[in-house]
């Protein structure tokens, strides 16, 4: 690191407890106790709920301590501040990181206005496990997904500069290994391999310090029986030195404390000891004066390690220009959603919706007498995990319903609660069905039952939701489920039942609005599954980029498993014995990553590639090879197609993937038009870490790979690609 002069003169007149006071960020204490705390030297606060209080804030970081250093102001920004967008886990369907891009944008102009400086997102846990209630906080399963989203927020958080109006410090987190606890529970443990380490759970976040990422967050979880708060290898040697991090690494809230409790720290002191010698640079959690004076001895904490801290965080309040101008026009804080705000999240919870199942019913055909049931029928919430009390509320379904149909006769009955067990209503629903054109069941999770601390055993839909969608089925009555959910979810007891399966998350201050967009054919919903759906819990963890096994499943003697298996073999199907499977469930998830269709239909074109090999050392060099792939809008009405190229290494040293993102595309084509998508493929996308030596390496290794092209995982074509030694 090279700081500035201003930075290595305040770092030089600092006192001991000076610097320490910049390692620490409160939990959310009040105003008054947050103004005492900057007196004493805090270096970070949590945002004190408006542009007016962090402004007064301020002034007493720069007019009442002796150095007038101004305090960085942390909130959790996850998606959306005053006007919400879509949860992450929905934005990764959208399979658009402009779009990410663009709802992040909006966030930091909202929350700078109102004096926020440091957020804590994007999540970039590789998530495989549904039970796991943040899964909504990330972008799914997917190691390049995850990682090309992430880089796209990261974009919109800083924009141009950090010190610009609408700018904002973005944290990636959390730092590593948090997607996949056993048992989906959340705080609990998880072990990897290093290959497992190097190729999945880091990739993302080296792809987010590649972008320029101006803090990381330590997570929870162990990692080799280490806990992060206290991994000195991954916080220090791999990110700040192989990687050469120069950002703030951020504890998680108590997380030094919950060193205790892990049994890896004698006590407080101890604790504080091994976070920062680790590589923790700020510590969230409670006040300095709850640490024991011992906790931060100089004797105890190593000066040059302290120092190093101090610069980082310093830095980073320079970057977001904190130093030449403290202080938010208060009369400009953004306190309600402006008509702009309110179309870009509108048009990102469309873009973000799946088709799981559809038999033609959608979009709707101006149906006269329309039922809307379940309990998200007159419900608002929407929102979704990670938002906060003063957001902007959203509206209900058959409330937008009625104002855009007006010529229909919409009527309201949930028929059921979320979580309850009173069936009592469903009866009035089915006679109501019957004298109707059309029945939307607007069923799913509540936002509660997500998150953070939100870890769930059962993965089907809570209360007698289930009860009510098969007594609507019994009615033959056309009819459409919407599902509004912050996770995969287990349908397989009444998705054959439904014909059309909609799949709406939860999806911010106009997901109503946005949900009608879709029924009514406005806009389109071609949205992709960051994540598989899992036939049964008992499956879970499942998804589509799995090692390949020494005995994969077999259907009439052939093998099935030698790309992938997206759930294509029924139960009909005879399987040989000592093959991997369960005896009681077909193979493959409900619907794999990757799944979805729209309104509009493409057909897809051979693919070329610009060359069938590709040597060694000019692909080390730079040289890549190109794929292209002719789409065309075969209807009458423009759509979008999302084009999915996977990699298959045929033989490699380690057992690779059945298959792997590495690239993807969505675009939007007229009817009868045809775009040619194009996908170059060099050494990032052919290669892996190796982890069989001391140093980690990314290696490309001769050899055959195929390429698969198409629109989802069962519907793509091959073509192969040898890499030649030379």
């Amino acid at each position: 690191m090279n700081p500035s002069p201003r930075i290595r003169d305040l770092l030089g007149r600092m006192t001991w407890a000076e610097k320490l006071g910049q390692l620490q960020i409160v939990f959310r204490p009040s105003l008054d106790d947050a103004a005492q705390l900057v007196r004493d030297g805090i270096g970070s606060v949590f945002w004190p709920r408006s542009a007016a209080a962090v402004n007064s804030l301020q002034r007493v970081a720069v007019e009442e301590t002796r150095l007038g250093i101004p305090v960085l102001v942390g909130l959790d920004v996850i998606h959306g501040h005053r006007t919400i967008g879509p949860v992450p886990l929905a934005q990764a369907a959208s399979f658009d990181p402009q779009l990410v891009a663009d709802l992040a944008r909006l966030a930091a102009a909202e929350a700078r206005s109102a004096g926020v400086t440091w957020t804590f997102s994007p999540m970039l846990d590789v998530s495989r496990d549904p039970r796991w209630g943040r899964v909504v906080e990330g972008f799914g399963e997917d190691v390049h997904l995850t990682a090309e989203l992430g880089r796209a927020m990261v974009r919109g958080y800083r924009g141009d500069r950090l010190a610009a109006s609408d700018a904002i410090a973005a944290t990636a987190k959390h730092f590593v290994g948090y997607g996949q606890p056993e048992g989906g529970r959340d705080y609990d443990a998880m072990d990897a391999s290093e290959h497992r380490l190097r190729n999945v759970h880091l990739e993302p976040f080296r792809a987010a310090v590649d972008e320029g990422v101006a803090s990381i967050m330590a997570s929870f979880n162990t990692v080799a029986g280490r806990p992060m708060h206290a991994n000195r290898r991954l916080l220090t040697d791999v990110l700040k030195g192989e990687w050469g991090f120069e950002g703030v690494v951020v504890g998680d809230a108590d997380g030094v404390r919950n060193l205790l409790p892990r049994g890896i720290a004698a006590d407080l002191a101890d604790a504080v000891r091994q976070a920062y010698a680790a590589g923790l640079d700020v510590e969230m959690g409670g006040a300095p004066s709850d640490l024991p004076p011992a906790a931060t001895a100089p004797e105890l904490l190593d000066p040059a390690r302290v120092d190093d801290a101090v610069v980082r965080v310093l830095v980073l309040k320079e970057a977001l220009g904190l130093f030449d101008d403290p202080y938010v026009p208060e009369d400009a804080e953004r306190l309600e959603p402006t008509d702009a705000a309110r179309r870009l999240v509108r048009r990102a919870a469309a873009r973000a919706m799946v088709l799981l199942t559809h038999d033609g019913t959608l979009p709707l055909r101006d149906p006269r007498r329309v039922l809307v049931t379940g309990p998200y029928a007159e419900s608002t919430d929407h929102l979704g995990a990670w938002t906060q009390s003063f957001a902007a509320p959203a509206g209900s379904i058959v409330d937008e319903l009625r104002s855009r149909m007006q010529h229909a006769e919409v009527r309201a009955l949930p028929g059921v609660g979320f979580l309850d067990d009173d069936t009592s209503g469903i009866a009035d629903v089915v006679a109501a069905a019957r004298e109707s054109d059309l029945v939307l069941v607007a069923v799913g999770e509540p936002s509660s039952l997500s998150g953070e601390a939100a870890s769930r055993s059962d993965l089907r839909l809570p209360g007698r939701q289930e009860d009510l969608i098969r007594a609507v089925a019994a009615t033959g009555t056309p009819f459409v489920v919407v599902l509004e959910n912050g996770r995969p979810l287990v349908v397989a007891d009444w998705i054959d039942h439904a014909p059309t399966v909609l799949e709406a998350w939860h999806g911010g201050t106009e997901a109503s609005a946005a949900i009608v967009d879709v029924l009514l054919g406005d806009e389109e919903p071609a949205g992709r599954l960051p994540m598989s759906f899992p036939r049964s819990v008992g499956q879970v963890p499942v998804y589509y980029a799995h090692e390949r096994t020494g005995r994969p499943p077999t259907v009439g003697g052939s093998l099935t498993e030698t790309t992938v298996d997206v759930g294509l073999h029924g139960p009909d199907n005879v399987q040989e014995k000592y093959t991997s499977k369960y005896l009681d469930l077909e193979l493959g998830p409900q619907f794999a990553f990757g799944h979805g269709s729209g309104y509009a239909t493409f057909a897809h074109g051979v693919p070329r590639l610009s060359a069938g090999e590709l040597g060694l050392e000019p692909a080390e060099r730079g040289d890549t090879v190109t794929l292209e792939l002719d789409v065309t809008n075969t209807s009458a009405r423009r759509g979008d197609e999302v084009v999915q190229l996977y990699l298959e290494d045929v033989v490699a040293s380690v057992a690779p993937p059945v298959r792997r993102l590495v690239a993807f595309e969505r675009r939007t084509i007229d009817p009868g038009e045809t775009v040619t998508v194009r996908f170059e493929l060099g050494t990032a996308q052919l290669g892996f870490w190796a982890t069989d030596a001391a140093t980690a390496r990314f290696v490309v290794e001769p050899g055959l790979f195929r390429l698969h092209v198409g629109p989802t995982l069962d519907r793509t074509q091959a073509v192969e690609l040898v890499v030649r030694e030379v």
